[in-house]
């Protein structure tokens, strides 16, 4: 196995759009932003380009370190860098931060161009295939026409399969992991329970809290609390914490920390509500929801994938629940209806949905044996 390195600083780039931008819902984004970052180098061909989509609360920083920033280690950096199962010695990574963001792309913080007014409530719902457009555009602009993979896990997965979907002549492999062809009633509940702990928190005064200088910081714990549980294994769960007591006493309290599960879940929402936008929380979460290709095609998923072109790999984790390894069959059966070219993996590992993030070897042999495939097909 190669020696994996260090990619190093890395510095976010951006980019004006001035043409407006049609959305899904017929509302049109004029005068927008993008933010993106790349890792390696364009060959000659233009052909070794490939595109991270990004899952709900990360962002374009996918890999590398921002300069004089302790821990600012990007999201996937145990995954691409050189020598590391996306090499960046072999492939030029592009990471895209989506439009509604609170990372740098043009969302509910930024100045709406027709009010001079911070949006807030007021930026466009926007949805996968909203996104998919605009960092089509991107490339458009950085010269690559035709990707050689596009990869994401969970929402990312989603947006990777919407490219093989809408733009099959621009990307030769699919990789999608820990995804779903769209959301169960279960998962769209999850979301609405987030949703309204934000919506009904003092602070959030309809969306525009901006303006009364504050943030809806108890709903977005709630929120991020709620989200953690769906990510993490009942398994997971009990090994780092089980029935573990904060004290060495019951402290018989209906309001203070009594187990340790519970001052970890308040930690990771303190966390949360620090540096994520209540507005984008609510866009990207109601993305996730609308997100169903079938519908298009009277709920026949193998129709929607009548379109494709591409090859792909999926892969789903056996502990995972919110987007369970039976998401992931139902695309492949929808491939396979198509006599597509589909790899599918199902790896059985303890740590639930965010295992997509972590360092599986099994999961990173996978992907590394799928890229050194791509690689081969450059030569």
């Amino acid at each position: 196995m190669p020696h994996a390195g260090q990619l190093g600083h890395v510095t976010p780039q951006r980019m004006a759009f001035a043409q407006p931008l049609r959305l899904r819902s017929g509302a049109e984004l004029r005068d927008y932003e993008m933010v993106y970052e790349t890792y390696g180098t364009l060959n000659a061909e233009r052909n070794n380009a490939v595109l991270v989509c990004h899952a709900l609360n990360a962002s374009h920083h996918v890999a590398g370190t921002y300069e004089g920033q302790d821990k600012s280690e990007g999201w996937w950096d145990n995954l691409i860098g050189p020598g590391k199962p996306l090499d960046t010695d072999k492939f030029f990574v592009v990471g895209i931060n989506n439009l509604g963001s609170c990372f740098g792309s043009t969302g509910p913080m930024h100045i709406n161009p027709a009010t001079g007014k911070v949006y807030g409530a007021d930026f466009p719902v926007v949805t996968v295939q909203d996104w998919v457009d605009a960092q089509a555009r991107v490339l458009d602009a950085l010269g690559v026409q035709q990707l050689a993979a596009v990869l994401g896990g969970s929402l990312g997965g989603m947006q990777a399969l919407d490219w093989s979907l809408r733009y099959p002549e621009r990307m030769r492999h699919c990789i999608a992991i820990a995804t779903a062809p769209a959301l169960s009633a279960q998962n769209i509940a999850f979301n609405e329970v987030a949703r309204r702990a934000i919506i009904t928190d003092p602070d959030f005064h309809g969306g525009h809290f901006y303006e009364h200088g504050v943030v809806p910081k108890r709903g977005l714990r709630v929120a991020r609390m709620i989200g953690h549980i769906t990510y993490l294994s009942d398994d997971a769960m009990e090994q780092k914490f089980g029935r573990e007591l904060r004290a060495a006493e019951l402290g018989y309290s209906t309001q203070d920390i009594e187990f340790q599960i519970e001052s970890y879940l308040r930690h990771q929402g303190d966390k949360f509500s620090d540096y994520f936008d209540a507005n984008t929380y609510l866009l990207i979460t109601r993305a996730l929801d609308y997100f169903d290709p079938a519908r298009e095609h009277g709920g026949n998923l193998s129709r929607a994938f009548a379109s494709a072109r591409c090859k792909y790999l999926l892969a789903s984790f056996s502990t995972d629940w919110r987007f369970s390894p039976a998401r992931s069959r139902e695309i492949v059966k929808a491939l396979l209806d198509n006599k597509r070219d589909v790899s599918y993996a199902e790896i059985d590992a303890p740590h639930g949905h965010d295992a997509f993030l972590l360092e599986d070897p099994r999961y990173h042999g996978v992907l590394r044996a799928y890229f050194q495939r791509i690689a081969g097909e450059l030569q």
